[in-house]
């Protein structure tokens, strides 16, 4: 049952973003919640169930969106696996912890499309100045709350280690 909601959820996050959050954009930038579901799906669940819902979720992007192709896959694949890496490292990651990583990863991406997109070095420092780090700070700043709202409500304690996740109970059985 579980894994169904969640493949329903991962399903309808890209159509919900390129729609109503599309509309609700503040100066035209928009957070991105595949990125950051990749990356808390990373953190929580490890390397591999990070690349693999990084993975989906990028394919999804790059078949409905007018990105270059593979591009969006790659970097929520890498989201997903340096959110797992993280964890792995820092056990115990708390809410605003998790603002760095994410901004950090949105704006490197963010960088990654703007260098694809081959356009001038004087529309490259624009936009990352304009464009990018605003786009970064939404990022970390709904990525914190997300992480707040299903650490502290949804999910008390998420397991990061395989002895762990059998002795606590973990979402992702």
């Amino acid at each position: 049952m579980r894994v169904g909601v969640f493949i329903v959820f991962l399903l309808l996050l890209f159509p919900f973003q390129a729609t109503f959050v599309y509309s609700l954009s503040p100066w035209e930038i928009r957070p991105d919640l595949c990125l950051i579901t990749a990356f808390l799906v990373g953190l929580w669940a490890g390397r591999v169930r990070g690349v693999i819902v990084g993975v989906a979720l990028g394919l999804v992007q790059d078949v409905f969106s007018a990105s270059p192709l593979w591009l969006n896959l790659l970097t929520k694949a890498g989201a997903g696996f340096l959110a797992g890496t993280v964890a792995k490292n820092l056990s115990n990651m708390e809410s605003p912890l998790a603002f760095f990583p994410i901004a950090a990863l949105s704006f490197v991406w963010g960088m990654v499309f703007l260098l694809s997109s081959r356009s001038g070095t004087d529309a490259m420092l624009y936009s990352a100045y304009t464009l990018l780090l605003p786009q970064a700070v939404l990022d970390g700043l709904v990525g914190i709350g997300v992480h707040w709202i299903v650490a502290r409500w949804i999910v008390p304690a998420p397991a990061h280690e395989g002895w762990a996740r059998v002795s606590q109970g973990s979402v992702w059985r």
